[in-house]
């Protein structure tokens, strides 16, 4: 007679989460050079836009920072954010015929393809690393600490605006639209070629409202403090992950049944 093997509720979720995952991944690989492409595509954006900068600088640094890794750091963060972003509002329905199993939900799905871009964005890291130490380029982290927490927050604000829009859709798609007007113009206002200091104080506060920007700035700060962090706050960056958590999680916890039913 065989066994049941009895799981808790939390080993369960685990295992959805991985199978998830690696569908994900399965579906990433449908080709030869699937999972390479979605690290290398990433890399050649951040070298094309790094080299512009550099030599419409003319090199040096940047705030005393070195201009490349000015531009390292806000490529990788936004890419980061808006690549993530995309997905995870896009995982609410792309796994909805999963959800006729009762241990599949959409909260289940989010994270799994957040998890998966979280590792792509580590392998571009390590890339960059790895071809720093080949071209003899000195890495300088002053506090890698914080470096990984800005990371981090960054990668929470967007999951909890992914799981917003994901939801939204279900009820409304052309809400997809609204989603790309309004990060479109995130790549230019989030200080990926500039820095709060490049602009007079008095146009600050045009800008200074986009979480982004500071989280670029502070990461930017934490890597080399002679950049300086004027103008932008832990406290105001803490706050808005927080917010918008809070918010993600209200949103789920009302709508999710009403979601996945539609």
């Amino acid at each position: 007679m065989a066994l049941v093997q009895k799981r808790s509720t939390l080993k369960i979720w685990g295992d959805v989460i991985f199978a998830i995952f690696l569908r994900e991944i399965k579906s990433q690989s449908t080709d030869k050079i699937g999972l390479i492409w979605t690290v290398v595509s990433p890399l050649i954006m951040i070298a094309g836009m790094t080299a512009m900068r550099t030599l419409l600088s003319g090199g040096g640094d940047t705030h005393g920072m070195p201009t490349m890794f000015f531009m390292v750091y806000g490529m990788i963060l936004i890419q980061f954010f808006l690549s993530v972003l995309s997905k995870a509002s896009g995982a609410v329905q792309k796994n909805k015929p999963l959800y006729a199993f009762r241990q599949v939900q959409p909260i289940s799905s989010i994270i799994a393809i957040g998890v998966f871009e979280l590792l792509i964005k580590i392998a571009v890291v390590f890339v960059i690393v790895l071809l720093c130490f080949v071209l003899h380029i000195d890495i300088v982290v002053h506090d890698a600490i914080s470096v990984i927490t800005n990371f981090f927050k960054v990668w929470l604000m967007a999951i909890s605006l992914g799981t917003v829009f994901g939801l939204s859709y279900c009820f409304i798609p052309e809400l997809k639209k609204v989603q790309q007007l309004l990060t479109r113009p995130l790549f230019f206002i989030s200080g990926i070629f500039f820095s709060l200091q490049d602009i007079p104080r008095e146009y600050w506060h045009y800008l200074d409202w986009n979480p982004l920007l500071h989280a670029v700035e502070l990461t930017r700060y934490a890597a080399y403090p002679s950049y300086g962090h004027e103008g932008v706050s832990y406290f105001f960056l803490d706050m808005c992950v927080l917010i918008s958590v809070f918010f993600a999680l209200a949103c789920y916890h009302v709508g999710w049944k009403q979601a996945i039913s539609r």
